[in-house]
């Protein structure tokens, strides 16, 4: 399945399938959040539940049925929305060996894996465990860095990751506020240093985490413009479901860093 978006957009990061994680908990929730995706124009959804080690025990093959399943009644019901595979990955001691053994999915069955820190702590090595799969050929997408509570005092780390080969995901959602203002302040200076390859809406439910992205494309364009915004919800996107290597994809735009961001980081939370 190719997944092709045509004019509309393309979510790569929400949890649409019934009762598989901390998700959509049953079907009736599922066809609901599918409706407001397409309302919002979203044409494809990579359904990425958890795939989280002694939590959310789920895996490709299992994943791959729910997908199929759920694609079944979407259709029955005349919804037009497009499911692919995918996963929102954590880190485990064994996931290069399990991405090799096809027990985790990447991406629509591509180079390109979601991949999920920790909220609250900064992992170990994560560096080297990035880098780890960019020499087996995976393009880690790295899951909203900008709502990790950990980014303030390692804010460097994504802009290394960056650089080397990673990408950055934010979630629309924190670029308008849905998130509270830290998460915010991060996913605005993520993309006005030019660190933010694409948007998703990392929904679970249809109140408060629903997948919307058009209001965060929007709010990306404000800082990056109109041509960049659609890169980072169809273009990039619809690359990664061709599986296409990100030296055919657009690059990131380059800006010089501004100095007084940090002023403004105080000046944002100097009276919370």
């Amino acid at each position: 399945m190719s997944g092709d978006a045509g004019d509309g957009m393309i979510d790569l990061h929400c949890h649409m399938l019934p009762g598989i994680d901390d998700g959509a908990p049953d079907l009736d929730v599922s066809l609901a959040m599918a409706r407001i995706a397409v309302d919002d124009g979203i044409r494809v959804t990579a359904c990425t539940p958890h795939i989280y080690p002694g939590l959310y025990e789920n895996d490709r093959e299992g994943i791959v049925a729910a997908v199929a399943r759920l694609q079944a009644v979407l259709r029955d019901e005349g919804i037009d929305l497009t499911l692919v595979v995918g996963a929102d990955t954590h880190l485990a001691p064994d996931l290069g060996a399990s991405i090799r053994a096809g027990r985790i999915p990447t991406i629509n069955h591509s180079r390109y894996l979601l991949l999920e820190p920790p909220h609250h702590v900064a992992p170990p090595r994560f560096e080297d465990s990035v880098f780890q799969l960019l020499t087996m050929g995976i393009v880690p997408v790295i899951t909203h860095p900008e709502r990790l509570s950990w980014i303030e005092d390692h804010y460097e780390i994504f802009v290394r990751l960056a650089h080397a080969g990673a990408w950055m995901q934010v979630t629309a959602g924190a670029l308008t506020g849905r998130f509270g203002k830290r998460p915010r302040y991060w996913g605005e200076r993520l993309l006005d240093e030019r660190l933010v390859h694409i948007l998703a809406s990392d929904s679970h439910h249809v109140a408060s985490r629903p997948p919307r992205l058009a209001e965060g494309r929007e709010a990306a364009a404000v800082r990056v413009g109109e041509a960049e915004s659609w890169h980072m919800v169809r273009t990039r996107p619809q690359g990664i479901l061709d599986d296409l290597a990100p030296e055919r994809l657009p690059p990131l735009p380059e800006r010089p860093v501004s100095a007084t961001r940090r002023t403004l980081w105080h000046r944002w939370f100097g009276a919370a």
